[in-house]
């Protein structure tokens, strides 16, 4: 068996960059070590050169499963230059670079290694279950499926996703609500503009409407306030024609306390008959009562381990535990995982080799605790 630090550099040198994702031959290696370990494995096919993975150890009548997750796809290069092969998973300083080495490929290999190390010893505890996602990247598109095609997921008690935080325990994350609106008009020819109807008029109009927008809802005291951003704007095919056609890109940000469907409904009135609204992305915020026993045990270990503080925190991105969470009981759900946040889907990306060291000992340690071992 590997080491988590050598595991990672094992994972970051499949290229599962998504688009197209390609993460079928990556999934094959950690289903071939969890089988070895013991794990009863279901390598889940999920389109052409993909898949995923259902793995399960243990279990006993009266208290669920402890569960991890996290996805072994990752975002493109980018378009500046690499200073490394973001390939070759090199070591230089403390730091092993590579796409995917923060997000998340060094959170999947440090609980992979922590869970096998812990395999012999899981026989009539309550056991593990570790779902391996591909598709997060594009939407949670593979948990997604997961959740769809695997109703029998079953349950957890807990829940434990390896996002990057640096190894600090996060409580909670944004949903994100990604929207379509678009309005439509009448062509004509650009030197007669007043026998058509300009559709990028009305997208403008719609745009400054929503720079005013106001979701007329409290802040959360740890996830902060929803937010409302129009990424994209597109509208017309030629300079001398009057576009007929316009499209804005909406990306909003909710808490909690939101209803996605409301959120919708509130912006179909706002913004009134001229524009259409279509979803691209519903992914639900996450949000566990920092109070849990279970959540009180996992900072425990974070401070012994990493020596984090006691603050609470809430990731700004979205995870799998959107799909998951839901669907696998509403279990308690932390973000606890190796990688640097503000290095996710950088140029040079990299994750420090002691904090993975680090995040395999914590999961050990919330596998023994869990189970007792």
């Amino acid at each position: 068996m590997p080491s988590s630090i050598e595991l990672t550099q094992e994972l970051v040198r499949f290229n599962t960059i998504n688009p197209p994702g390609s993460e079928r031959a990556c999934a094959e290696r950690l289903a071939g070590l969890l089988e070895g370990a013991g794990f009863a494995v279901e390598l889940i096919p999920f389109g052409e050169g993909r898949a995923q993975i259902l793995a399960r150890l243990g279990g006993t009548p009266g208290k669920l499963p402890l569960g991890f997750t996290g996805h072994i796809d990752t975002v493109p290069l980018g378009a500046q230059p690499w200073s490394v092969d973001p390939f070759a998973a090199e070591i230089a300083d403390g730091k092993l670079y590579g796409r995917g080495s923060s997000d998340m490929k060094s959170g999947v290999a440090a609980f992979v290694t922590a869970c096998i190390a812990c395999a012999d010893r899981l026989a009539n505890t309550p056991g593990i279950l570790l779902v391996i996602t591909a598709g997060e990247e594009t939407g949670c598109t593979g948990a997604e499926a997961l959740v769809r095609t695997n109703g029998g997921l079953g349950q957890v008690g807990a829940l434990v996703v390896a996002e990057p935080t640096g190894n600090k325990p996060l409580v909670g994350h944004k949903g994100a609500l990604w929207l379509e609106a678009e309005t439509k008009g009448v062509t004509a020819h650009g030197s007669m503009p007043e026998k058509g109807v300009n559709a990028v008029y009305k997208a403008a109009r719609a745009v400054t409407a929503l720079q005013d927008f106001d979701f007329n809802v409290a802040r959360h005291d740890v996830l902060g306030a929803p937010t409302l951003n129009v990424g994209t704007i597109q509208g017309g095919l030629n300079i001398n024609s009057v576009p007929d056609r316009a499209v804005i890109g909406i990306d909003i940000r909710t808490i909690s306390a939101q209803s996605h469907a409301q959120i919708r409904d509130q912006l179909t009135s706002y913004l009134g008959r001229d524009v259409t609204l279509k979803t691209l992305l519903d992914a639900k915020s996450i949000w566990t009562d920092p109070h849990h026993p279970w959540v009180g045990e996992v900072f425990q270990v974070a401070r012994d381990v990493e020596g984090v503080d006691n603050g609470l925190g809430a990731a700004p991105y979205f995870t799998d535990a959107s799909a998951l969470t839901p669907a696998l009981g509403s279990p308690p759900t932390v973000i606890i995982g190796p990688g640097e946040l503000a290095l996710a889907h950088q140029t040079d990306e990299y994750c420090l080799t002691s904090r993975i060291e680090r995040a395999t000992e914590m999961y050990s340690q919330f596998v023994r605790n869990w189970c007792r071992i």
